[in-house]
């Protein structure tokens, strides 16, 4: 039997979860308004395609489109998806974190902090990012592209999706810059950069690591691993050279957060036993097992 987290302690990490989604959407929205705003920057993703469709409308037909109308509307229908392919948790928090952020970038004043281009890609990159990774570490996403990707990963079991909602922003930067001047566009890919890689510093979740697990009760391990993390394991028979005495190796691959998590189990639940943690720079083939809700 798995140990029942008191309903205290559920209640502390869904308030703690609310309020990172919260934090995370208001930064969003802050970013939007003053360093993407003040350098005229077009992030990737539903977001970026958001701003675009907004200044081509101003430019040519002089109509000003409300950011949240843009933003909700692109994302309902991979929402939908989502929420069948991905997870239904996952997918209502996402909803929740982008119709909040999306209003609040139409209700709060655009402001300007600095004017240096690079200064506004560079920090404005770092800022935004923080907001992501709160929002990652809620249980959400700012859905947009994600939801795609994640929706064709489960389905095909591929990871190449992500590489098409690369291209999918990319070209909407590229769009951007030759309508409003390609010198935006590179300083959104300065800004793009330094945001992918502050989100890769801070959120570890997807980071793949290797454990070889020396247990008596692979069984019980192995339960444990699908009901905690959703992974599976591989299990050898072996002996202890010192010892000998019957023992298994389990063998599986996991995020740095699922491994904080079986960790914990280990230690209250199967004293005795040896875990060797290996970094894992590529993964192939099919890491979960099923779809997270």
């Amino acid at each position: 039997m798995f140990p029942v987290n008191p309903d205290k302690k559920s209640f502390g990490k869904t308030l703690l979860n609310s309020a990172l989604l919260l934090a995370g959407s208001i930064i969003f929205a802050l970013n939007m308004n003053t360093f993407i705003a003040a350098g005229d920057l077009v992030p990737g993703g539903f977001s970026g395609l958001s701003i675009l469709i907004q200044g081509l409308f101003q430019k040519y037909l002089n109509i000003e489109i409300p950011f949240s109308v843009l933003n909700i509307g692109f994302n309902l229908v991979p929402a939908l998806i989502a929420f069948r392919l991905v997870g239904k948790r996952f997918t209502i928090l996402s909803c929740f974190s982008i119709f909040l952020s999306s209003i609040l970038v139409d209700l709060l004043p655009k402001y300007e902090i600095v004017d240096d281009p690079l200064l506004i890609a560079v920090f404005g990159a770092i800022f935004g990012a923080i907001g992501i990774v709160l929002i990652l570490n809620s249980g959400a996403s700012s859905g947009g592209t994600d939801f795609i990707a994640m929706s064709l990963a489960a389905k095909f079991q591929t990871s190449n999706s992500f590489t098409y909602m690369l291209l999918f922003s990319a070209t909407v930067i590229l769009i951007y810059g030759w309508q409003f001047g390609m010198d935006k566009a590179l300083y959104s890919i300065i800004y793009q950069f330094c945001y992918t890689q502050v989100i890769n510093t801070f959120y570890k979740r997807y980071k793949k690591k290797t454990l070889f697990i020396i247990t008596e009760d692979p069984e019980q391990l192995s339960k444990a691993l699908i009901e905690i993390t959703n992974h599976s394991a591989t299990v050898w028979p072996g002996d202890g050279a010192y010892t000998k005495k019957h023992r298994y190796v389990v063998y599986t691959v996991l995020s740095d957060n699922d491994i904080r998590k079986i960790s914990r189990y280990i230690s209250q639940n199967m004293p005795g036993t040896f875990v060797n943690v290996l970094n894992s720079d590529e993964v192939i083939g099919n890491f979960f097992i099923r779809p997270l809700d």
